[in-house]
């Protein structure tokens, strides 16, 4: 399989778009995550509102394009979210990289579609959902 059909100039989009999602130490949720596939990793950072909805984020990536791309596309879905529907949306995304499960409704999640079939990226792909899972208290 060529990687090519992988880095497309969306990912590449996606993965500078990173920088709207920038760092502060005063996140009330931090959480890390690393990809024992490939060493990519992730330092992920929340803030709730008094629902314990997501109302910030903020994200330090090392990562590949995808794994870039798989963070971005989760900060820009995850604003609003409780831990109820952090948790699901991490178990929908490991299935449906595992082939087990359809693809998640999550917004963007079709630019990265293409590196289900590449496993060796599946980790770098779940780092901000294994990062924010388990991270906001539950209800």
């Amino acid at each position: 399989m060529a990687t090519d059909a992988l880095y497309t100039s969306e990912v590449l989009e996606l993965a500078t778009n990173l920088a709207d999602f920038g760092w502060d130490e005063a996140f009330s949720h931090q959480g890390t995550a690393r990809s024992r596939s490939c060493g990519s990793s992730i330092v992920l950072g929340l803030s709730t509102d008094c629902k314990g909805k997501i109302d910030r984020i903020g994200v330090k990536c090392q990562a590949c394009a995808i794994g870039q791309a798989g963070a971005a596309i989760f900060a820009g879905g995850a604003t609003g979210l409780g831990a109820a529907e952090i948790g699901a949306s991490y178990k929908a995304m490991r299935d449906w990289l595992e082939g087990t499960g359809d693809m998640p409704d999550w917004p963007g999640l079709a630019a990265i579609c293409a590196a289900r079939d590449y496993p060796g990226r599946h980790g770098a792909i779940l780092l901000a959902w294994k990062a924010a899972s388990g991270m906001l208290p539950t209800d």
